[in-house]
C-alpha cells in the first residue's frame, strides 16, 4: 500500500440526507415518511422484531434447552503452553501478560495436554486431575485460588427484610 493507491472509504464523500427542506429536494412534504400510519407519526418507534402484527420470527421458532445463568467460564491453558513459557512461577496475571488468557476477570483452568520436564509452581482457579498429577510428578506444586462466593440477591433482600421486622418487633416490645 502506498499513497497512490489510497482511496476514501465508500460513501464517505456523500452528503447526509436532509429531509423536509422543500419540494425541490425530492424529500419535501412527508419527509420520506409516507402518508398516514404509525411510521409517519412523530415519536413512532416499533419494537425490534415487530412484523406488523404477524407473529414475529423469534416467537414462531421453537425453543430448546435452557441457559444456565450460574455458569462459570474458564480460560483453559495446557501444560505444553506452560512448558513453552520457560518460567517457574506461573499465575493468572502472568498468563494474561503473556497473552495466553484474555479478559481480566476470567478464571484459569490448567489442562494436562503436553509434557513437563521442569518443576513449576502454578496458581490457578482449577486443575484437571492429569495436569495436577503431571505437575507433581515433575517436582512442582499446584495451588488452587479460592473464589469468594457471592450471596444471591434474593438472600440479601430476605436478610434485610428480616432485620427490618426484628427492629419493628423490638420497638413494639419497648
Amino acid at each position: 500500500m502506498n499513497l497512490s493507491t489510497l482511496r476514501a472509504p465508500k460513501r464517505s464523500s456523500e452528503n447526509r440526507k436532509r429531509v423536509g427542506r422543500g419540494m425541490g429536494s425530492g424529500m419535501g412534504k412527508t419527509s420520506t415518511r409516507g402518508h398516514k400510519g404509525q411510521g409517519s407519526r412523530s415519536g413512532s418507534r416499533i419494537m425490534r422484531g415487530f412484523e406488523g402484527g404477524q407473529m414475529p420470527l423469534h416467537r414462531r421458532l421453537p425453543k430448546r434447552g435452557f441457559v444456565n445463568i450460574f455458569r462459570e467460564e474458564y480460560a483453559v491453558v495446557n501444560l505444553s503452553d506452560l512448558a513453552a513459557l520457560g518460567e517457574t512461577n506461573i499465575t493468572p496475571d502472568f498468563l494474561r501478560a503473556r497473552g495466553l488468557v484474555n479478559g481480566k476477570d476470567k478464571r484459569v483452568k490448567i489442562l494436562g495436554d503436553g509434557e513437563l520436564k521442569t518443576a513449576l509452581t502454578v496458581l490457578a482457579h482449577k486443575f484437571s486431575k492429569s495436569a495436577e498429577e503431571k505437575i507433581k510428578n515433575a517436582g512442582g506444586s499446584t495451588t488452587v485460588i479460592e473464589i469468594k462466593a457471592v450471596a444471591p440477591l434474593k438472600n440479601k433482600f430476605k436478610a434485610a427484610r428480616a432485620e427490618k421486622r426484628a427492629g419493628k418487633q423490638q420497638k413494639k416490645q419497648a
